[in-house]
């Protein structure tokens, strides 16, 4: 009997080491940034999130950077959407328009600053996504 504990015990190990579970998106108090998205802090990125470095052209950093970030995500866009309604207001951007789609557009303000994400399919059921930030100068959304 003792034989046939051990037998489950050990079989119920391995098994779930094997069991893949898919990572949940990270909010705003999710934790650190990754090191790829340090420079962005103002604005929130899911977990396991890879930038395209061949796609992305972003000059400065902070709460002042300026360009277009680009990044995959092993989310569907659906989850993507709901991510950035959900965690944007958390860093006080304020939501001006939003169109959920099969290429979604989104776009908040804060302060001096505007951004609009870009929600689409990437390959299989993965989204693609485009941050562009760009100076908000009429002082719409100043908090």
């Amino acid at each position: 009997m003792f034989k046939i504990k051990v037998l489950v015990l050990f079989l119920g190990l391995v098994l779930s080491a094997c069991a893949t579970e898919r990572p949940s998106l990270m909010g705003v108090d999710g934790g650190a940034i990754p090191p790829a998205f340090a420079h962005f802090p103002d604005v929130p990125f899911p977990n396991d999130a890879v930038v395209d470095l061949d796609e992305t052209k972003a000059l400065g950093s902070g709460e002042n950077w300026i360009g277009s970030l680009v990044y995959t995500t092993p989310y569907n866009p659906s989850n993507v959407f709901d991510f950035y309604v959900s965690e944007m207001p958390k860093l006080k951007w304020i939501e001006v328009a939003v169109v959920r789609a099969k290429i979604s557009h989104m776009t908040y303000i804060r302060d001096h600053r505007a951004v609009q994400i870009l929600i689409e399919m990437d390959n299989g059921d993965n989204a693609r996504v485009t941050i562009t930030a760009i100076p908000n100068t009429n002082g719409v959304g100043k908090i």
